[in-house]
């Protein structure tokens, strides 16, 4: 009782707090490494960061997979340390590390005690440049991989189905890979595609430096010059050019029937604009948008039109959209109808309500809400040292700077009703979009009964990474 009592007064006090900028510090050494301090003196405590301008969207064509595959392999030894000898030295000082890939980017980070620092950069930069690959830990690490995609992508319906979704939604751009890679394409990964991509893209003049936590810009500056400062920079880091998306002119459709299926959904995803450095508004717009069609399961549009009351179609209803990435991002929709409720009359349910808001406009009650709820996510996702520097990490990976970061609460709040169906009329184009259906039985019409009452996992798409260890999200342990 008193916890409903009190969520409102402290959401509203939240709502009236400025969106305070983080104290941050730039600086690029000589060999083109480029770092940003966030200080934060709260704990002892910081968030040591190496991101490399490589992702899977950066492969040599039929070498799917390979920026993970590095990934796992950069745990391997140096002339220093043994195979597992990094996060077994982190775990020993009270740390804890982990990796992650992204079509865009390859990251790695340790969180530690603020004095083990020195440590953290000496044991990263030695990574850097001076990884050792037998090719029994290659065959190991390759079959360790096969097994990851076994558990996270084809024993589950949905990653499967989310794969097919994505090779149909980009037509051109490598943004249509798995970023674990095609089963086929991995088998084949050798020893020499690895430190090919390595000696390729592994260099401080494709790398930032993200450190943050309860450090000074000075103290990381010289700790940087120590470790990082030596390390020779690639005088030949080839260009990121890809593969442009051609226009976009038939809707295409996809239905899968597998009898895994724990819940039949219908998901349609479009293409849309990624984050602009310098020119947000369209980013900050779509993500009200999402907000307001999907973002919340008692008040969004969808949810009061589809999922309450005698004549409810859904279960579960959403909205999303993600625009953190270099070259393009997508929007969507997604339900899940209720039992007796086939997919196609889920679709068009959803549908009709999409048609009604674009007629019909924003409620302004709901637009204030979605906007108090976004400044307050805000407030709390700049409180978590780790999500904060990850949130630089990711920016200035994806063509972002600085400003940019610390200019995005205000350009959610700049946000207008006007700007907001701007964006829906360009996004919601049928044209640019894929609908699919997932259901437990090819039936025709997707009208698979599900054995349970509600969703059991959520079927929204998450950013595209895939992590490296199991305590910390799906993926093989190191």
């Amino acid at each position: 009782m008193l916890q409903r009592l009190f969520a409102p007064m402290v959401l509203a006090i939240l709502v009236a707090l400025p969106v305070r900028a983080e104290d941050v510090a730039r600086f690029t050494l000589p060999n083109g490494l480029e770092a940003v301090v966030i200080e934060d003196h709260r704990a002892p405590v910081v968030v040591h960061m190496m991101w490399y301008r490589t992702g899977a969207a950066d492969e040599p064509p039929g070498k799917s997979g390979i920026a993970h595959f590095l990934e796992h392999l950069m745990f391997k030894g140096t002339d220093t340390m043994a195979p597992g000898e990094f996060s077994a030295t982190v775990e020993a000082q009270g740390g804890d590390d982990n990796a992650f890939t992204s079509w865009d980017y390859t990251a790695y980070f340790q969180r530690v005690a603020a004095d083990r620092l020195d440590l953290m950069m000496r044991m990263e930069a030695d990574r850097m440049r001076g990884l050792i690959l037998s090719e029994q830990d290659v065959a190991t690490e390759r079959d360790v991989i096969l097994e990851e995609r076994n558990q996270r992508t084809d024993s589950d319906p949905g990653s499967l189905f989310g794969e097919q979704r994505r090779a149909a939604l980009y037509l051109n751009h490598p943004y249509r890979l798995p970023i674990i890679g095609w089963r086929h394409e991995i088998e084949a990964l050798n020893r020499s595609d690895a430190l090919e991509f390595y000696q390729t893209f592994y260099a401080p003049n494709n790398a930032i430096l993200i450190v943050a936590g309860d450090v000074t810009p000075e103290e990381v500056r010289a700790l940087a010059e120590t470790h990082y400062g030596p390390i020779a920079p690639t005088p030949d880091l080839p260009p990121r050019i890809r593969p442009s998306e051609p226009p976009h002119l038939v809707e295409r459709r996809l239905a899968m029937a597998d009898p895994r299926v724990a819940q039949p959904y219908v998901i349609r995803t479009y293409l849309a604009p990624q984050r602009r450095a310098g020119d947000q508004a369209e980013a900050a717009a779509l993500t009200v948008l999402a907000e307001i069609l999907g973002g919340n399961g008692t008040t969004s549009v969808m949810a009061r039109a589809l999922q309450f009351g005698a004549e409810a179609k859904a279960l579960y209803t959403a909205a999303f959209y993600d625009g953190n990435a270099l070259d393009s991002g997508n929007f969507g929709l997604i339900i899940v109808p209720v039992p007796g409720v086939s997919l196609e009359d889920g679709e068009a349910a959803m549908d009709a309500v999409v048609t009604r808001f674009l007629e019909d406009g924003v409620d302004k009650a709901e637009f204030e809400r979605v906007k108090r709820q976004l400044r307050a996510s805000e407030i709390y996702r700049r409180d978590d040292v780790e999500q904060l520097a990850r949130g630089y990490g990711t920016a200035l990976t994806t063509g972002l700077t600085v400003a940019d970061v610390q200019g995005w609460p205000a350009a959610l709040q700049a946000v207008t009703v006007d700007d907001v169906m701007a964006a829906a009329q360009s996004v919601l184009d049928r044209r640019a979009s894929v609908t699919g259906w997932l259901m437990q039985e090819e039936t025709g019409t997707g009208d698979a009964e599900p054995p349970s009452p509600a969703p059991a996992v959520d079927p929204a798409p998450v950013q595209g990474e895939v992590p490296m260890k199991t305590d910390q999200g799906e993926g093989a342990q190191k």
